[in-house]
């Protein structure tokens, strides 16, 4: 008996989230001398890791895509899905995008970082409690970690720059770690998102 697209689409996203997730830890330990703290995250696509970081994002944006082409349909998803779409494009563009891109990079990294906060917050209409609960929150800190990074890259001068420098506004994690507290959010509520479907009775 085949799966339920429902639960397919969940799947896909856990495995989007477990395989970046995965993989941006042996990116970090493959580059020599790498600071989570001092270094951007998009540093990996860079260094010596490039290619275990740019083919992890890449597939991210490519399984989301997949996912939310098989909840086209759900009417349900409509909202949540158009974001996590928007949200794919821009994981797709950052394996592409390299740091080396600056505008074209620093706008996909943005996009996906933005649409991700936006979908987890969206998502607490359709998710059971206390897991729509944990979604706001955790979307929460994803687009205020974005915008502490954001003020942090603007006043610091690095947004004319390749190299990262430290703020005030990264509140002691430095540019890496303020980077981090967008991305992982995001991360963990794409997985508990991919578990709720994998799990949903569908009719």
């Amino acid at each position: 008996m085949p799966y339920p697209t429902g639960k397919i689409a969940g799947a896909l996203y856990f495995i989007a989230a477990t395989q970046f997730a995965l993989c941006l830890i042996i990116a970090e330990a493959l580059y020599l001398g790498y600071s989570v703290s001092a270094n951007y995250i998009s540093d990996l696509g860079v260094g010596p890791s490039a290619i275990v970081f740019n083919a992890s994002v890449f597939l991210l944006g490519l399984l989301l895509l997949a996912g939310t082409y098989l909840q086209r349909h759900n009417q349900t998803l409509k909202t949540v899905n158009t974001l996590l779409l928007l949200m794919a494009i821009g994981a797709m563009g950052v394996g592409i995008f390299t740091k080396n891109y600056t505008l074209p990079h620093g706008a996909v990294s943005s996009a996906a970082f933005f649409f991700a906060g936006l979908s987890a917050i969206t998502s607490y209409k359709v998710l059971p409690k206390p897991l729509s609960h944990i979604s706001i929150i955790l979307g929460a800190l994803t687009l205020a970690a974005l915008a502490l990074f954001s003020a942090g890259i603007i006043t610091s001068g690095s947004l004319t720059s390749t190299e990262a420098f430290d703020s005030n506004f990264y509140l002691g994690l430095g540019p890496g770690g303020m980077e981090r507290m967008i991305a992982y959010p995001a991360i963990m509520w794409l997985a508990g998102l991919g578990g709720h479907l994998i799990t949903k009775q569908e009719t």
